[in-house]
């Protein structure tokens, strides 16, 4: 069966949307052909490759601050493609609208819809887009929510019909965290991993460092635009050297880094999941979240706060 999956970005770019798709088409390359169409906004990675089986094609983008990822490219060639399935991904980027043009015989959405814009401009784009962007689930055979939380927005936000929307969790790699061991080194570690945005809420807990104690340290894994504020604010608040910024982190280093961390914090204002807690507690490690949006689903007072 040849197989469309249609995405912001692919591997290795990071992030929710991104490994999401990079495990389902690993998984379903062992029986299917499978093609990813991606975008790559820096035009400095490879326009076709093959990476576990997968073929990956990457298109030219207009992608301002590092969204909507607008790639006439991308329409284009989608245009011309005829797959069995196309399966599109991110209502909050162009791609899944694209993906509607291509010829196929089945139509998937898996929308990761959040149902608010990252900033108070991007929502408002959000609300203008709407009349658009909902053609895509008009269309589609199918709609993946990745949570009930996210099921239940897309049905009060766009009247889907209950039975045309699946809930499928995202998944991990569970073998990936057998291995893991915790070592014991002499301090603190308080861990977050994603995009550097305003509306994740890791200045929080920049704010909160001066209040525990001086051997308590804050990883920050990941990049984004809000990364320069972060430094500002935690140099004005003393604590620049009790922080670590890395990007870029190998799959293993940062399983370690999840394995070691005394407290994994997400405190976004918006997740439709939240892949890196559910990796944090196949870690064994000790969660605090925001108790809002998807993030509420994984509260149980037990190994995840809210």
């Amino acid at each position: 069966m040849r197989i469309l999956q249609v995405c912001p970005g692919y591997f290795p770019a990071i992030g929710g949307v991104e490994q999401h798709v990079r495990n389902i088409s690993e998984r379903l390359a062992r029986e299917h052909q499978v093609t990813v169409f991606a975008t790559d906004p820096s035009g400095k990675l490879p326009k076709e490759e093959e990476i576990s089986g997968v073929l990956v094609r990457r298109f030219k983008s207009f992608s301002p601050n590092n969204a909507y990822h607008i790639s006439l490219q991308m329409l284009r060639e989608l245009r011309r493609s005829e797959f069995d399935i196309v399966h599109g991904h991110s209502y909050h980027a162009l791609p899944l609208f694209f993906s509607r043009y291509a010829k196929r015989s089945k139509f998937i959405v898996t929308a990761h819809y959040h149902g608010h814009g990252h900033t108070l401009v991007r929502d408002f784009l959000l609300k203008l887009y709407k009349p658009f962007g909902s053609k895509v689930f008009q269309e589609a055979d199918k709609i993946i929510a990745v949570s009930n939380f996210e099921k239940s927005l897309l049905i009060e936000d766009f009247q889907i019909p209950e039975a045309k929307i699946e809930v499928i969790p995202n998944g991990i790699a569970c073998h990936e965290f057998t291995s893991l061991k915790k070592e014991d080194k002499g301090y603190k570690t308080i861990l977050y991993t994603g995009r550097l945005e305003g509306y994740k809420g890791v200045q929080h807990v920049v704010r909160v460092l001066p209040l525990l104690a001086e051997s308590t340290c804050l990883q920050i894994v990941g990049q984004g635009r809000y990364k320069k504020k972060l430094i500002k604010l935690a140099t004005e608040l003393g604590v620049g050297n009790r922080i670590e910024f890395h990007q870029d982190l190998p799959r293993e280093e940062l399983l370690h880094r999840y394995a070691n961390a005394d407290l994994f914090i997400m405190l976004s204002r918006h997740e439709a999941f939240g892949t890196a807690v559910a990796e944090a507690l196949a870690a064994k490690t000790p969660c605090i979240v925001a108790n809002t949006s998807a993030l509420k689903e994984w509260v149980d007072n037990e190994n995840c706060f809210g």
